[in-house]
């Protein structure tokens, strides 16, 4: 079953489009946490940004900061948050990568994170970081 995101690039399902490529689309979350908050969406249904293809990760990068740019003049926000979860576990509802532009205002409208960082174990740290290159090639 294709994912909402599917049925709203295919048309099926309106929207509130900003942008829109052959391998992207952006538009208004129909729930948001403030004015302009928008949805950034590869047109690939994949669930997690890790198994996208390069060319629409690339597309998705360039995208990004194209709307996030246009909807910080048209609303005027302070400031803007881009979030992105992969897995139910981080909280990802619709199962198909997109990324949040959420704009941030003065009076506090936007997204409200509670940072709780933990101090870092070095010599973990720097066997993880093994792990990864290896897995990167490196």
């Amino acid at each position: 079953m294709p994912s909402i995101f599917t049925r709203i690039i295919r048309g099926e399902i309106p929207c509130h489009r900003l942008f829109e490529n052959e391998l992207v689309i952006a538009f208004l979350d129909v729930n948001p946490l403030s004015p302009g908050h928008a949805l950034v969406v590869p047109k690939q249904e994949m669930a997690e940004l890790h198994m996208l293809s390069p060319e629409s990760a690339a597309a998705l990068g360039a995208a990004l900061p194209l709307v996030a740019g246009a909807i910080m003049q048209a609303t005027g926000a302070a400031a803007y948050n881009i979030l992105q979860n992969n897995g139910a576990l981080a909280h990802q509802e619709v199962m198909h990568v997109h990324f949040h532009i959420i704009p941030k205002y003065q009076d506090g409208r936007g997204l409200a994170l509670t940072w709780k960082p933990c101090a870092i174990d070095h010599t973990a740290a720097a066997e993880l970081a093994t792990r990864v290159q290896r897995q990167l090639g490196a």
